[in-house]
C-alpha cells in the first residue's frame, strides 16, 4: 500500500502539473491578445511593432474544400508508406497517429494546399477528418485484437474498462471545448501549446521507459538467478513488475486469447456507447443551429451532465470501493475525491488536446496512464479503447457536413487497419521474445516526439509565412464560424 500510495501521489502531482501549464498557458495567450489590442500608436514606426498590426486585422472565416483526386502517383504511395508506419507505430502506442497522418495528408498527399494549416484548425478540415478517419480504422482494428485479450499478468482483460468508464466520457465532453478553442485560437497558438506539452509528455513517457527497463532487467537476473539454483524450467517463469496477487498467472509475458463474450464487461460497454450515441446526437443537432444562438449553448450545456453523470458514477464506485482499478496489480486502491478530481479534469485535457489538434486522446491519456501504474499492454489497450469513441464520433460528424472525399478516406482507413493490425503482432511477438514490455513505452515516447516535431513544425513554418503575408493571427470571433 505504501508503493501505491506513493505512485498515487506523484500523479496527482503529475496531473496538477499538467493541467496548471494548460491553464496558465492559455492565460498567457490571452494576455498576449489583450497586450496586442492595446498596442499604442505612438510605437507603430517600430518593426516589432509592426506585428502588433497584423494582429489587430479583422479575422475572416474562409474555407474552401480541395479535394485531389484518388491517383496512384507518387504522392498517394509515400503518403501510404508514412501513414501505414505512423498507424502502426500509434496503435501500438495507443495514441493513434493523428500527429503524423495530419502533416502527411497535407504537405504529401496535397490535402488544402492552397491553404496549408498542419495544425488542423476548423477553418481547413480535410485533412483532420481523413485522419480522424485513419485514427478510427486503427483504432478499431486495434480494439478489435484487444477484446480477446487478458491481462498480461492478472486474470483480468487487457483493457481496464473501468478506467474507460471513468475517463471516456470526460474525454468527449473535453473534445466539445477543444473544437471551439481550436475555433478561437490562432495557429501561432496551438502550434506553442502543441509543441511543449507534447515534448513533456514524450519526455515523461521515454523515462518512463527507462525505469521500467532497469526493472526488468532486475527482475530477468533475479528470476535466471533463481532458476539456475533450482533448476527449474525458464519458459514458464512469471514476469513479475508487480506485486504477488492470487490473480497472477505463470505466463510471463504471453497474452492468452479468449472469447470476447466472455471478455468484455458488457454492463460498462454499454453505458460507454449510451454516451457515445447521447452526445452524438447533442452534435448532430448542435451542428445544424446558429453559432452563438440559444438553442447551440443549450445543446453544448446538456453534454455537460451526461458526461459528468457517468464519470460521476464510477468516481463514486471507486470511491466507496465497490469497483477498482485492478490492472495495475493492486487489489484495493483507496481513492481519494481531489485525485478522481483530478484524473476526470485530465481526462477532459486529453479531450481538449484532441479537439483542439485533430488528435486522439491517447498523448495524454497514454503516460497518464503509465503514471498510475498501468503495464504498458493494458495502457496502450486501454487509451485506445477510449480514443476509438471520440474518433470514431468525429468521423460521423465530418460525414455528415461533408468535409472528406469517401474514396480517399475509404482507402487510408484500410491502410490504417492493416498497419495496425501489422504493428500489434509484431510487437507482441517482440515483447515475447525479449521479455521486455518497455518496448511500448519507447515507442509511444518516440510517436509523440515525432508528432511533436511534425505538427510544431509545419506550424511553425505556417506562422512564419502568415506573417509575411501580413495575415491576420489574433483570436478569431466563434460567432462567425460556419460549420
Amino acid at each position: 500500500m505504501a508503493e501505491i500510495g506513493l505512485r498515487l501521489k506523484a500523479l496527482t502531482g503529475y496531473a496538477v502539473g499538467v493541467i496548471s501549464f494548460l491553464v496558465l498557458a492559455f492565460a498567457l495567450l490571452a494576455s498576449a491578445e489583450q497586450i496586442l489590442n492595446g498596442t499604442s500608436n505612438d510605437f507603430e514606426s517600430g518593426s516589432f511593432f509592426k506585428l502588433f498590426n497584423v494582429l489587430l486585422q479583422e479575422g475572416k472565416m474562409h474555407y474552401q474544400h480541395f479535394w485531389p483526386e484518388l491517383e496512384f502517383g507518387w504522392r498517394v504511395i509515400v503518403g501510404s508508406v508514412i501513414g501505414f508506419f505512423a498507424a502502426a507505430f500509434g496503435s501500438v502506442g495507443g495514441v493513434g497517429g493523428g500527429g503524423i497522418f495530419v502533416p502527411m495528408l497535407t504537405l504529401i498527399t496535397g490535402f488544402d494546399p492552397k491553404t496549408s494549416t498542419a495544425i488542423s484548425k476548423c477553418k481547413n478540415l480535410t485533412s483532420t477528418a481523413i485522419s480522424k478517419c485513419m485514427i478510427t480504422g486503427a483504432a478499431g482494428a486495434t480494439v478489435y485484437y484487444n477484446l480477446k485479450l487478458r491481462h498480461p499478468i492478472l486474470d483480468l482483460p487487457i483493457i481496464d474498462y473501468d478506467l474507460s468508464l471513468l475517463l471516456q466520457p470526460m474525454l468527449l465532453l473535453g473534445i466539445s471545448i477543444g473544437v471551439v478553442l481550436n475555433i478561437l485560437f490562432a495557429e501561432w497558438m496551438v502550434t506553442v501549446l502543441l509543441i511543449i506539452l507534447f515534448i513533456v509528455t514524450s519526455t515523461r513517457s521515454f523515462f518512463k521507459g527507462v525505469e521500467t527497463w532497469k526493472k526488468e532487467t532486475i527482475i530477468k537476473k533475479e528470476v535466471s538467478r533463481r532458476l539456475t539454483s533450482s533448476n527449474a524450467g525458464a519458459e514458464d517463469a512469471a514476469y513479475k513488475l508487480l506485486p504477488a496477487d492470487p490473480r497472477v498467472r505463470n505466463e510471463g509475458y504471453k497474452t492468452p486469447e479468449v472469447s470476447i463474450v466472455d471478455n468484455v464487461y458488457w454492463k460498462d460497454f454499454i453505458i460507454l456507447i449510451a454516451v457515445w450515441v447521447i452526445l452524438l446526437v447533442l452534435h448532430f443537432f448542435k451542428n445544424y443551429t446558429s453559432t452563438c444562438s440559444t438553442t447551440y449553448w443549450i445543446l453544448n450545456l446538456l453534454q455537460v451532465p451526461v458526461a459528468v453523470g457517468a464519470s460521476g458514477y464510477e468516481a463514486v464506485c471507486l470511491y466507496k470501493g465497490t469497483r477498482m482499478v485492478m490492472s495495475s496489480g493492486e487489489a484495493v486502491i483507496t481513492w481519494k475525491v481531489h485525485q478522481l478530481i483530478l484524473y476526470c479534469c485530465c481526462g477532459i485535457l486529453a479531450g481538449i488536446v484532441g479537439g483542439l489538434l485533430g488528435l486522439g486522446g491517447g498523448f495524454i491519456l497514454g503516460p497518464l496512464f503509465l503514471e498510475l501504474g498501468i503495464p504498458p499492454q493494458v495502457s496502450s489497450a486501454t487509451a485506445t479503447f477510449v480514443m476509438i469513441f471520440s474518433s470514431s464520433m468525429s468521423v460521423v460528424q465530418y460525414y455528415l457536413l461533408g468535409r472528406f472525399p469517401v474514396p480517399y478516406a475509404l482507402y487510408f482507413v484500410a491502410v490504417a487497419t492493416v498497419a495496425a493490425l501489422a504493428g500489434q503482432y509484431v510487437v507482441r511477438k517482440i515483447i515475447s521474445i525479449v521479455g521486455r514490455a518497455s518496448v511500448i513505452i519507447f515507442v509511444l515516447a518516440f510517436t509523440i516526439f515525432v508528432s511533436a516535431l511534425s505538427l510544431g513544425g509545419v506550424g511553425i513554418a505556417d506562422t512564419i509565412k502568415r506573417i509575411k503575408e501580413g495575415r491576420y493571427m489574433g483570436f478569431d470571433n466563434i460567432c462567425e464560424y460556419k460549420p
